[in-house]
């Protein structure tokens, strides 16, 4: 019973759920990115919001950016802090602005993606990722 209660983990867990997670998560967006960058290449009339202002055509460009590029980025662990803040942008305004007049049911997911880019943002890529591999080439010179 006290293994189930244990509340310390290894660096080496901690690295595989960070795997996990991030190889999760992204292809589970792609699931939503792939559409929108078949629309975009697609070149016919663009049925997507314009959100603060922008064209449909800026606005779908930008979630392709983070729901397609930066969700590739994230399962191969390259750049993983920094694909994750177009993910939390890209969330914030489909929770908060696009789904925002919607019940809560309607909101829950977006929420699941947010909270976990937020943690992928402060815990980075973990060992099993190209950002370790970048750093540990770049600190061996």
């Amino acid at each position: 019973m006290n293994r189930f209660l244990n509340s310390r983990f290894s660096a080496g867990q901690v690295d595989m759920v960070l795997l996990l997670l991030r190889i999760g998560i992204g292809a589970m967006m792609l699931v939503h990115g792939w559409p929108k960058f078949q629309t975009l290449l697609a070149g016919g009339e663009i049925q997507f919001p314009g959100v603060m202002g922008m064209s449909p055509a800026l606005s779908l460009g930008l979630a392709v950016f983070a729901e397609f590029l930066c969700s590739i980025l994230l399962i191969f662990g390259l750049a993983t802090r920094l694909a994750s803040i177009p993910l939390i942008i890209t969330m914030v305004v489909a929770v908060f602005i696009i789904h925002a007049n919607d019940p809560f049911a309607n909101q829950e997911l977006g929420l699941h993606y947010l909270l976990t880019y937020l943690a992928l943002l402060i815990l980075g890529g973990g060992k099993y990722s190209l950002d370790a591999v970048l750093t540990r080439k770049n600190g061996s010179r």
